[in-house]
């Protein structure tokens, strides 16, 4: 569990088999899944619960944009560290820059935006008020 006053978050993650690809190593698109898993985390450590927020708000996250690096590969059996910080609060999104670790190594890294959308319309709509004070107490 991540320290909810942290400015950044960390997740420790096992590569499985099924995580990697005919050459023994991370298929690219796990890490996005890496990723993806830290953030709801991190979100839940913060005591945003995303069911809750689509039931009781209709509100959802979506992945509108992303830009990755891959540096090194991961391999069966690894645990990799995924550190993920918030750089930026939009009115209906939240930035994220993450990076994924070998022992302090750096392997992958991406910024994602992610943005808060209406779960009928699929329509951008505004952070709940609460989820927004909470990331803005962790915003760098």
């Amino acid at each position: 569990m991540t320290d909810p006053k942290s400015p950044e978050s960390i997740l420790q993650v096992r590569v499985y088999y099924e995580d990697t690809d005919a050459g023994g190593v991370v298929f690219y698109a796990n890490y996005l899944k890496f990723l993806e898993r830290a953030r709801t985390e991190w979100l839940r450590d913060l005591g945003v619960n995303q069911s809750g927020l689509a039931a009781s708000e209709q509100r959802l996250f979506v992945v509108r944009a992303l830009d990755m690096s891959y540096r090194k590969p991961a391999r069966l059996d690894d645990l990799l560290t995924i550190r993920s910080r918030v750089t930026r609060l939009g009115r209906a999104s939240i930035h994220f820059a993450q990076r994924a670790e070998r022992d302090g190594e750096l392997l992958a890294e991406g910024n994602i935006q992610v943005c808060c959308v209406d779960a009928i319309h699929m329509r951008p709509a505004e952070l709940p008020a609460d989820v927004r004070a909470k990331l803005e107490f962790i915003q760098e």
